[in-house]
C-alpha cells in the first residue's frame, strides 16, 4: 500500500513483472501449504506451547521431510509478499519473520518437544530437516555402552 502510494521506493533489481509473478505464485503456494500443514497436524495443532499439554508427535505427510512445515510455508508466503512489493520495509518484515521463527523453534518448540517426546523426537529430528529437507537435522545421540561390556 505504501509502495503504491509512492511513500516507499521499490527495490529496482526485483521490481518487475517476473518477480511480481513469482511472488504471487510463492504467496499463494505458501498460504495453501500453511493450511495443509496445519491440517496435517490434526489434533496436535496449537499456537504456542502449553507445558501442561502433551500432543502426539506428528511425523507423517510434510512432517516426514521437515519438522516445521507450517513455518517453512509462512516464510514462503512472506518471501512471496516481499517479491510482490519489493521495498525496504517488506524486506525488513521478512527478515523479522525469519528471526522470530528461528527463535520460536530453537528456544521454545524444540526444547519442549525434546522434553515431551525424548528419544522419539530426537530420532525423528535426525531424519527430518528443521525447515528444509536434510538441513538442520539433529545429530544422533551416540550409543554409550557400559565400561567393559563390549
Amino acid at each position: 500500500m505504501l509502495q503504491l502510494a509512492g511513500i516507499l521506493t521499490p527495490i529496482g533489481a526485483v521490481d518487475g513483472p517476473l518477480a511480481h509473478g513469482a511472488g504471487l505464485v510463492m504467496a499463494v503456494i505458501g498460504i495453501a501449504a500453511t493450511l495443509a500443514a496445519q491440517q496435517n497436524m490434526g489434533h496436535s495443532w496449537r499456537v504456542g506451547v502449553d507445558h501442561a499439554e502433551t500432543t502426539t508427535l506428528v511425523t507423517s505427510g510434510a512432517f516426514a521431510l521437515v519438522r516445521n512445515p507450517v513455518f517453512t510455508a509462512m516464510i514462503t508466503t512472506g518471501a512471496g509478499l516481499a517479491l510482490l512489493a519489493p521495498n525496504p520495509l517488506e524486506v525488513t518484515a521478512l527478515a523479522a519473520l525469519v528471526l522470530a521463527i528461528e527463535i520460536q523453534v530453537r528456544v521454545v518448540e524444540e526444547p519442549y518437544l525434546l522434553a515431551t517426546h525424548g528419544h522419539a523426537y530426537r530420532n525423528y529430528a535426525t531424519r527430518a530437516g528443521r525447515f528444509l529437507p536434510g538441513l538442520g537435522r539433529l545429530t544422533p545421540t551416540p550409543v554409550r555402552y557400559p565400561t567393559g561390556s563390549r
